[in-house]
């Protein structure tokens, strides 16, 4: 497509969203940004932080259905599943259960790689351009192990990172002293990789990348989108609750909200979503030096702006239960753990609690590729937990797509085709509405 005079409308102005609508202005497009809610306030405003390219272990791993059971009877362990959500979740926790092969685990860490493997430098082009480079830093990442067991469990994990690229300095127990003395003696083994990246303020650089697109002419239309107009096969609009918003092309990063979107559209795609939890510790008496990972605790410590962000575990629910704040409290005993400064005694107003939806396929990779219905919509969704990590690279495919160049890594590994059959073609001009959702984006 020529960017000369079409507008694109990317439905979410979450990381994903924000980073895409800015790399289409690069190339020419004018930019409609479409969601009802602010910038940034979804899964973008509660995550780590992290832009770690070594990022190429899928949540499914072989074995991991031996610690499952485990997980689930610890009320506060790293894995929960309301009783009600059980049977919804079931066949996405099978299709998750089967991606764990070893076969299929080594051609999602490639295609993982791929994606993410220059988000540093990728994430630091837009900041500039954006006025927010002082929210980022290049510091690395620290993952830390209580023992030598439980580091050997993980061999099989930290093989694919170097099968993939990635390397790594272990630390012994001295020297992850040596390194950052605020941590528990309790951990004998780190593990520091020095090419990932962090931002000590998720919500406010999605912000400045957001004003940037505003400033550079974009438009925000605030509303939920309902519907779109298909003429033959061509996109011509979406419905929004406001009215309808004429596009020459759509992108839906609409995260954890995307898949009635994509139904619309042709594609059956299982993305559910992850609920995550965060607590934000003010005034800390301590911080890690860098982001650090407890890798059995499955949780993630990050020195940020606004105090300690201790992040982690994964709940299914669905979007619309109310949050179990009991697993953001719990977050505050695994502070303590990694960081045993921390004080003992914790008011309620010391921290503050957050819990947010990653958008997760069960393969553990995102959604990227043309609607079935039309080919001038294309797809930019279910990054699970490496929204941050995975949105700079995305939102350049995205971009080569609606233009039509040849994308710049090989997307068949995240086709919307990889999933079950799809619904039929739509031929003449209609809309295709969808259900109303309090949720929806």
């Amino acid at each position: 497509m020529n960017s000369n005079d079409k507008t694109v409308g990317v439905i979410g102005a979450g990381i994903v969203g924000v980073c895409t609508a800015l790399t289409l202005q690069r190339q020419g497009f004018k930019v409609t940004i479409i969601d009802p809610n602010p910038a940034g306030e979804g899964a973008s405003f509660g995550n780590a932080g992290c832009f770690n390219g070594s990022s190429v272990v899928p949540m499914s791993m072989p074995g991991m259905i031996t610690s499952v059971p485990k997980w689930l009877l610890d009320p506060m362990g790293p894995l929960s599943i309301r009783l009600g959500y059980f049977h919804k979740i079931t066949p996405w926790l099978v299709q998750f259960l089967l991606a764990g092969q070893p076969a299929k685990v080594e051609e999602q860490a490639r295609a993982l790689r791929s994606l993410i493997g220059n988000t540093v430098p990728l994430i630091t082009s837009l900041a500039k351009e954006a006025g927010a480079e002082h929210l980022l830093r290049h510091e690395g990442h620290l993952y830390v192990y209580r023992t030598e067991a439980q580091f050997a469990k993980d061999q099989g994990g930290w093989e694919l990172r170097r099968s993939n690229g990635v390397t790594s300095n272990i630390l012994n127990a001295d020297e992850l002293r040596d390194f950052d003395p605020n941590l528990s003696r309790a951990f004998t083994k780190g593990i520091l990789i020095k090419e990932n990246g962090h931002t000590t303020n998720p919500h406010e650089l999605v912000t400045l990348l957001f004003k940037k697109v505003i400033a550079n002419g974009g438009i925000l239309v605030s509303s939920r989108v309902t519907g779109f107009e298909v003429n033959g096969q061509i996109l011509s609009a979406v419905e929004t609750e406001n009215g309808k918003v004429n596009l020459d092309a759509a992108v839906i990063a609409a995260g954890a909200h995307s898949k009635p979107l994509a139904a619309l559209l042709g594609d059956n795609v299982p993305l559910d979503t992850e609920r995550g939890y965060h607590i934000v510790i003010r005034d800390p008496e301590v911080q890690p030096r860098i982001p650090t990972t407890d890798a059995v605790g499955k949780f993630i410590a990050t020195p940020m702006e606004t105090g300690l962000r201790i992040g982690g575990t994964v709940e299914f629910a669905g979007l619309d239960a109310a949050p179990n704040w009991k697993r953001a409290d719990v977050l505050y005993d695994h502070a303590r753990a990694l960081l045993p400064a921390i004080a003992s005694v914790r008011p309620e107003d010391r921290y503050t609690k957050w819990m947010g939806y990653r958008p997760s396929v069960p393969d553990s990779l995102p959604v990227i590729g043309y609607a079935r219905r039309t080919p001038n919509v294309v797809y930019a969704f279910g990054h699970g937990h490496l929204g941050m990590t995975g949105a700079p690279m995305t939102a350049m495919l995205v971009s080569e797509l609606i233009s039509g160049m040849k994308p710049s890594i090989d997307l068949s590994p995240f086709s919307p085709s990889r999933f079950s059959k799809a619904g039929k073609k739509s031929s003449g001009s209609k809309f295709l509405k969808s259900p109303a959702s309090k949720n929806s984006v």
